[in-house]
């Protein structure tokens, strides 16, 4: 069954050279190992979003299964109090305009894959509470003291050299550790 969707998603991908074919392999490899956090450099440009929508497919049988949530995320795009309440959510009076609650991205994400994009991007702040959220795989909604249980494949893309990132201290290393666990280029 993996063969028949490995065929059906690569369709997608048209490239045909001995590196693209490494990265299908490396992915291939990894959904037999079911993963849980899936780190993608490259440039801009390179197909890291298809290469991250490759690997949700593959990792969660959506060909069998019909619709996984795939949930995307630009880290860059959002100010980070933004990102904060739509990657975990909020309840109802926790802030001015929090008229109702609302489910985060980690949560309606829950079963598939969430795709943290240009994680190079994210602030420090935001980054301790991500690494909280991969760590422990629960999420607390902001104004809330109640903590979600989740099953999330994290998958993050950034064209930012992460690791000259955390050496000049943008980056947290430990974040860095817990998202490259696979790594694809």
């Amino acid at each position: 069954l993996r063969k028949v969707q490995s065929e059906v998603f690569e369709k997608e991908i048209i490239g045909r050279s001995p590196e693209v074919e490494d990265i299908k392999n490396k992915i291939r490899k990894m959904a037999e190992a079911s993963v849980s956090t899936i780190l993608i450099t490259g440039e801009s440009g390179t197909g890291k979003e298809l290469f991250a929508r490759y690997a949700h497919r593959l990792l969660h049988d959506e060909a069998r299964n019909g619709y996984v949530p795939f949930i995307k995320v630009n880290c860059a795009a959002l100010p980070e109090t933004l990102l904060e309440t739509e990657l975990f959510g909020y309840e109802k009076g926790s802030f001015t305009d929090a008229k109702a609650d609302k489910k985060g991205l980690f949560e309606l994400a829950q079963g598939g894959s969430i795709l943290l994009d240009e994680i190079g991007d994210m602030k420090q702040n935001l980054q301790g509470k991500l690494l909280r959220v991969l760590e422990e795989r629960k999420v607390r909604p902001v104004g809330s003291s109640e903590e979600i249980p989740i099953d999330v494949t994290v998958i993050a893309t950034t064209n930012t050299n992460l690791e000259s990132a955390v050496e000049s201290g943008a980056f947290r290393m430990d974040l860095f550790f817990r998202l490259s666990a696979f790594q694809l280029h």
